[in-house]
């Protein structure tokens, strides 16, 4: 099918191009008011800890005391940050008493762990963007096979992320599991809104292979003529 696309010349490209998009595009609203739909039903749960005590609690559970829990502006500013050694929660998580704040803030504690035990393919997505950008970008002899070579760094990028964030998630369940907040939260809807927290990262690299797609089909219709 792509084969076909291709020969059949640019306006075949973009044709295929445009397909792969819109439908990215569909799956990433369809994504993302599941989400919210979710996460606003979850915020109205309660729970008896903060998103804060939720994270300094399963830190500490798993030996981790270098890590400090911060709150911080935004909203969805959520992340691990390995340099700092902080967990970083927006304000609506930090103080939240609710599922949907204990679920996100047990996810990031969940990249603490990770980075703790030295989760190998977080210690990849550390590595890329410093080491794939200085092999590829400057053996390109044209700009569209420099947009290609940013593009395949991103995508690849992108696709390593899904692991890290599905084991995360899966290392918050875990833990949730085993201390017991999960029996409060329900152990169904915790998982939920774990699982559609990381389907985000699937949209994001579905998008990111179209937009790779792409530009190959270009730069290799290029060199064709």
């Amino acid at each position: 099918m792509i084969l076909a696309y291709y020969q059949s010349g640019f306006y075949g490209i973009s044709t295929f191009y445009w397909m792969i998009l819109g439908g990215s595009m569909l799956a990433s609203m369809l994504v993302s008011g599941m989400l919210k739909r979710r996460f606003a039903e979850y915020s109205q749960i309660p729970m008896p800890l903060s998103g804060a005590e939720v994270a300094a609690r399963m830190l500490h559970q798993n030996g981790i005391n270098d890590v400090r829990v911060i709150s911080v502006d935004g909203q969805l500013t959520d992340h691990y940050d390995p340099v700092s050694k902080t967990v970083n929660l927006s304000e609506a998580v930090y103080g939240s008493y609710s599922l949907a704040a204990a679920a996100v803030a047990a996810h990031e504690c969940g990249h603490a762990v990770q980075h703790q035990k030295a989760y190998v393919w977080l210690g990849l997505r550390s590595m890329m963007v410093l080491g794939f950008v200085g092999m590829s970008v400057f053996r390109s002899t044209s700009m569209l096979w420099v947009w290609v070579a940013l593009f395949a760094v991103t995508t690849v990028f992108s696709i390593v992320t899904l692991p890290v964030e599905f084991d995360a998630s899966r290392r918050a369940l875990v833990w949730l599991e085993s201390s017991g907040l999960a029996v409060r939260m329900e152990h169904d809807r915790a998982k939920s809104a774990l699982f559609w927290a990381a389907m985000t990262y699937v949209v994001a690299a579905i998008g990111s292979i179209a937009q790779l797609l792409y530009f190959l089909m270009l730069a290799m219709g290029g060199r064709r003529d």
